[in-house]
């Protein structure tokens, strides 16, 4: 499996003051929000070279994203890799003993299939793989 990193994503509480210095101090350039009916999220990116990082603000209390910053505050939520094939990715990490949060790819921003490995088998990060339809 060959992974590059696609995007960091970073929990706000207070998206106008996220853009405020992602956007406006750091001149970042933002793409469209995008909602993500399935994690009950609206994700912002900002591209910063050949990644992005990805606002992430819930769009209902019981998301995970809520529950996160509910639990830790805001900050960095999860390293995002890109896969070129992402069944073929999980699998192989199965066989590996991964522990994985998602076995099966679900829909994500930017018309992807993305998958989350559990931080316990990940030194601690949520580290999601992300595969571009």
């Amino acid at each position: 499996m060959k992974a590059t990193i696609d995007h960091i994503g970073i929990a706000v509480g207070d998206l106008n003051a996220s853009l405020a210095f992602f956007k406006d101090a750091l001149g970042l350039e933002l793409d469209a929000p995008e909602d993500v009916p399935a994690q009950r999220v609206r994700a912002h990116f900002l591209q910063a070279g050949e990644a992005a990082i990805e606002l992430v603000e819930p769009t209902a209390d019981d998301s995970p994203i809520a529950k996160f910053i509910a639990r830790r505050g805001a900050g960095i939520h999860h390293l995002a890799l890109r896969v070129d094939d992402i069944v073929a990715a999980l699998a192989e990490l199965k066989t590996k003993g991964v522990r994985l949060i998602d076995e099966t790819p679900r829909p994500g921003a930017h018309n992807s299939l993305v998958a989350f490995i559990h931080p316990a088998s990940a030194h601690g990060v949520l580290v999601e793989l992300k595969q571009v339809k």
